[in-house]
């Protein structure tokens, strides 16, 4: 795509938050704006506020029309149809024709790719991937996804939801998923799911931890006291870290990619993750397989799925002009 080319608008559905804004083809965000997403009040709500959201960007941005909306969401989906299907982390979302929806509301082409994929993407066009043939995307946040380049191409998958990552079995038998699995990934190292694991460690044995003093234990608190020796903290966090560095050292002995990217609310951890994980990677993978993987942090922060909504609008409209 040309940097000529008009911007177009891109929005990202979570879990926990909405973020909009107006991207440029050398991936400038513009008129940024997050919000809650507030999923209790049913998608109807949220898609109201999503849309207003994006007009209000559209504004903002000040950059004049947009070409397309690209929209990112978790799976799983029919990025063909653009019908959000039924996302994990979304309950009542089924089968939302999210894509008829926004062509509807903003006059022009739409286009739906799951976040994790959408993430990938934006990585691989103007982050910590850039130029690598073969490389792999994890989001940690409300949930765990994921995403995939092999040969300099984005893997979508022959249903567009390839990638699932956080469904990767690292215990067997283990905690319940939300896919409804015993032992996921997901089930262990997301923000939800380290919340829930803390809850229970301090229900059995952890009377005497600063965390059982704390009104709301999450993700970031259990960081915290691990960084501070927490005793409790550190064998919740060394888990988290173990299951993680499990499930890569599995996908770079299957893939053998250049770099591995790591993105999502977790990773705000810093070295306290990103150490453990490569450090199990080097130990446990195929010796050639690790040796060649870099293990890095995404470089685009917590805008990543609007870049990568973004990179596939610009995609489309690229393959729309050739197919006409």
């Amino acid at each position: 795509m040309a940097a000529e080319s008009p911007p177009v608008l891109a929005l990202d559905i979570g879990g926990t938050k909405l973020a909009v804004g107006v991207v440029t083809p050398v991936g400038d965000i513009r008129g940024y704006i997050v919000e809650p997403t507030r999923k209790d009040e049913g998608h109807r709500k949220v898609i109201r506020r999503l849309f207003a959201l994006g007009q209000q960007a559209i504004r903002d941005a000040a950059l004049g029309p947009v070409a397309a909306v690209g929209i990112s969401s978790g799976g799983p989906l029919d990025p063909e149809t653009g019908v959000v299907m039924a996302p994990l982390n979304l309950p009542d979302w089924i089968d939302v024709p999210l894509g008829h929806l926004a062509r509807a509301e903003f006059g022009i082409p739409a286009v739906l790719v799951n976040d994790a994929t959408a993430g990938m993407l934006a990585e691989h066009r103007y982050g910590a991937a850039r130029g690598a043939d073969i490389a792999l995307y994890l989001t940690i946040s409300t949930g765990v996804g994921g995403g995939a380049v092999v040969h300099g191409r984005l893997h979508r998958g022959s249903a567009g939801n390839g990638g699932e990552f956080g469904h990767v079995m690292v215990r067997p038998g283990g905690r319940r998923c939300t896919c409804g699995r015993l032992g996921c990934l997901e089930a262990y190292a997301s923000g939800t799911s380290i919340a829930a694991r803390a809850r229970d460690a301090l229900e059995e044995h952890g009377a005497t931890s600063p965390l059982a003093a704390l009104p709301v234990v999450g993700a970031e608190q259990v960081v915290a006291a691990a960084r501070a020796g927490d005793a409790l903290a550190v064998r919740l966090w060394t888990e988290t870290t173990d299951v993680i560095g499990q499930a890569i050292t599995d996908l770079v002995n299957t893939f053998e990619p250049e770099v591995v990217v790591l993105g999502g609310g977790v990773t705000r951890a810093g070295d306290l993750l990103i150490q453990p994980v490569r450090d199990i990677v080097a130990r446990t993978g195929m010796p050639l397989a690790a040796a060649s993987a870099r293990i890095e942090f995404a470089e685009l922060g917590e805008a990543v799925c609007v870049v990568g909504a973004a990179a596939r609008a610009f995609d489309y409209l690229e393959e729309y002009t050739l197919v006409r």
